[in-house]
């Protein structure tokens, strides 16, 4: 019973495949009517043309794999020519599942000699400026050019599914053929009333996914732009289909293709340079379409453009797409955590902040952890301490026991937000608590992460430099350039200031060499001014001048190349900084020398790069106060002060030269030292100053004075050639 019942199934398809060979626009929507409404009229035409008589009969050679015999039949029962009934029979046993037999009927077609017919019958169709008289029709109805297209297409496929090569070029020929006969592209409605259109469309989507299967990279790109550049007459939901089909695959595929020909653009119009730019244009265009609810909605296109414009650095841009997203598209937690992700990477640290508090609102802290640690750093790159801390110690009462490398990163960030905070601090009290607690917290987090997180071990490292623990922060610095692999420049700057710290300045200038030898010229300044530094620590005084100097040509040739239009590497510092830093050290160091006349040319020079230097003043006034002008040394020392009062030696020197004036009551002078103390209070000159004030005072300030001695004393042994930080 079953059987008849598929049997039955299969007569009724192939009456309704025959009848789409046969049949024009017009009466294949008579005959779809005809069939609905009454089977038996369509088995009196059928039998009127012999088809029905030899149904069964086609369908005994179909099983019994004899084609030929089935595809006789039919040519002589419906008056089909040798290539549709080739055509009709192949899709048949393609739709039953027979697919290398489906292969063996398509082979036999011998497409290339119809192509010229097919070319003239599409581009016949597709002209209406002409009427054509009925002497002049085309040289094949369009029902045929449906059937064999559709052969083509149904081969492809086949090939395809057998895993043979030239599937996509089998595919690519159907577009050849539209592509030739309609050049400038299919007009709106075309092939309504059959399936030539449909077909067309199919193939269109079809190729670049042949391609890419295939491995053919830059084929899939160039069959992508195909499909969207020229006019195929696709509806919108499979333009947006390919559009976003090819830009997830510009994103991910690996391959780097030319960028399009775009000869149609107007002058000034966008055209991507790359593979990235290329993505984003696409998902902006999908995102666009969205937004005015011409396609359904996806999630998926933000995230693919999320990637694409982090990728390209392009963080405000995706911002502001964000922004422009409707209601709903994302959940408001979601939209809130990307838009301040986004603002933290583009370093606007208060509008990140300020996102972030709206999602921490909620409460919900135990859920909310990642958002916790970024409202954290956002505080902490902002200088705001307190507020840092706070976050940090919320997200670490609701870690619970959960994930070791976030309680790690918690723990991190609580430590350098209370070590900065100790910086900071006015009493002494506090300081002590901060610095305490610091270590502790970076303690831990170093233990969470199991010493595999060179930020952990950074931090650790500077806060026991900085509270001349050497011994230990010799011991992180250490294990952090091993770590890294000596690939990171502060990691051996850190400790080549610790070993100088300890007074191992050899040790401290093999560092340096080392770490010149792992990194290109171009950013080894900081490195030079840190090697001469040492030397000039150790009484080198033309070693450290000879390297000033190599630092100084490195500088020059950075900025002639730069004024060239040359791309470089930029370092730590802008190189403008840097040399006038350079310029200062190298005049303090002349002075040492008692070479007054070249300290006063590396001060010319200062103010050459930068006018309004405090560096320059303070330099001036170092060199009057060599040759005894005090009160000129004061003026210039006032003067560096007016335009940098944070400059902790303008302080210390004006403080100094005051004393030696003896015009000045005592406390006022402590003023200047104690205010460079709240900067610096690792300033083993503002201490031993500050004891000789406390000394003068004599009574009861000997004892302050005691404590400032030993204080200077034992900073001074343990200071670094340059500051740890």
């Amino acid at each position: 019973m079953d059987g008849r019942k598929r049997k039955g199934k299969f007569r009724n398809s192939l009456r309704r495949m025959a009848m789409e060979c046969l049949c024009s626009g017009e009466q294949l929507k008579a005959s779809d009517e005809t069939m609905r409404s009454s089977d038996s009229t369509i088995t009196k035409d059928f039998s009127a043309s012999g088809y029905s008589s030899r149904n069964g009969e086609i369908e005994q050679y179909l099983d019994n794999g004899n084609i030929e015999e089935a595809e006789l039949s039919l040519r002589e029962g419906i008056c089909l020519n040798y290539e549709e009934a080739r055509a009709l029979l192949g899709r048949l046993e393609y739709q039953r599942g027979h697919v290398e037999a489906a292969l063996r009927v398509f082979d036999g077609i011998d497409i290339s000699a119809l192509v010229p017919k097919m070319k003239i019958s599409i581009a016949r169709k597709t002209d209406r400026r002409k009427t054509h008289s009925q002497w002049d029709s085309p040289p094949m109805p369009l029902h045929a050019v449906s059937l064999l297209m559709e052969a083509i297409y149904l081969k492809a496929r086949a090939l395809h599914d057998l895993g043979k090569d030239k599937a996509a070029q089998e595919c690519r020929m159907i577009l050849d053929i539209v592509e030739a006969a309609v050049p400038e592209g299919l007009p709106a409605g075309f092939g309504k009333g059959c399936k030539l259109n449909e077909i067309i469309c199919k193939a269109v989507e079809l190729l670049p996914e042949l391609w890419k299967s295939g491995g053919f990279s830059l084929e899939t790109i160039s069959s992508y732009r195909r499909s969207l550049l020229n006019n195929w007459n696709l509806d919108g939901e499979t333009i947006a289909r390919i559009q976003k089909k090819f830009a997830v695959f510009l994103l991910y595929s690996g391959c780097e293709a030319r960028p399009p020909n775009l000869h149609s653009q107007l002058d000034g119009s966008f055209v991507p340079r790359n593979n990235i730019e290329e993505a984003i244009l696409l998902l902006m265009i999908l995102l666009r379409k969205s937004n005015l609810k011409r396609i359904e909605q996806d999630p998926s296109v933000m995230h693919h453009l999320t990637f694409a414009l982090s990728m390209s650095g392009q963080l405000i841009p995706l911002a502001g797409q964000f922004e422009e997203l409707l209601p709903g598209v994302l959940d408001k937690k979601e939209w809130l955590y990307s838009v301040a992700l986004c603002y933290l990477a583009e370093e606007d640290d208060l509008s990140a902040l300020n996102l972030l508090k709206i999602i921490l609102k909620s409460g919900e802290d135990s859920v909310q952890l990642i958002e916790l640690l970024l409202a954290s750093k956002a505080c902490i790159e902002m200088s705001i301490h307190t507020e840092g801390a706070f976050y940090a110690r919320r997200a670490i009462a609701n870690m619970q026991g959960g994930c070791k490398p976030m309680a790690g990163l918690a723990n991190l960030l609580l430590g350098v937000a209370l070590s900065n905070q100790a910086r900071s601090a006015i009493s002494d009290t506090d300081r002590a608590s901060w610095q305490c607690e610091a270590l502790e917290a970076l303690g831990n987090a170093e233990k969470n992460i199991h010493g595999k997180d060179s930020r952990a071990l950074y931090s650790l490292s500077l806060e026991n430099a900085v509270q001349r623990k050497l011994e230990l922060a010799a011991f992180y610095a250490k294990r952090l350039v091993k770590l890294e692999a000596g690939s990171e420049l502060r990691s051996w700057l850190l400790l080549a200031r610790i070993l100088s710290a300890q007074k191992l300045f050899a040790d401290a200038e093999t560092v340096v060499d080392a770490a010149l030898d792992q990194t290109g010229k171009w950013c080894q300044g900081d490195l030079l001014r840190t090697k001469a530094r040492i030397q000039a620590a150790q009484g080198q005084f033309r070693e450290a001048v000879e390297t000033y100097t190599q630092l100084l040509a490195i500088i020059q040739l950075r900025t002639k190349s730069l004024t060239a239009g040359v791309c470089l590497p930029k370092g730590n510092k802008d190189d403008k900084g840097l040399e006038t830093e350079t310029w200062y050290d190298l005049a303090l160091l002349y002075l040492g020398m008692a070479q007054w006349r070249d300290a006063e040319v590396c001060v010319l020079k200062i103010r050459s790069i930068s006018p309004y230097s405090a560096l320059a003043w303070h330099a001036t006034g170092k060199i009057y106060e060599a040759k005894g002008l005090r009160k000129e040394a004061l003026g210039a020392f006032f003067r560096a002060l007016d335009l940098d009062p944070k400059h902790v030696p303008s302080l210390i020197s004006t403080a100094t030269v005051l004393q030696q004036l003896g015009d000045r009551p005592l406390p006022s002078i402590r003023c200047f030292l104690t205010d460079a103390l709240q900067l610096d209070r690792t300033n083993h000159v503002a201490w031993f100053n500050l004891g000789l004030l406390y000394k003068e005072e004599g009574g009861r300030s000997a004892a302050e004075a005691a404590e400032c001695f030993q204080a200077a004393a034992f900073l001074k042994e343990t200071a670094p050639s340059e500051p740890f930080r």
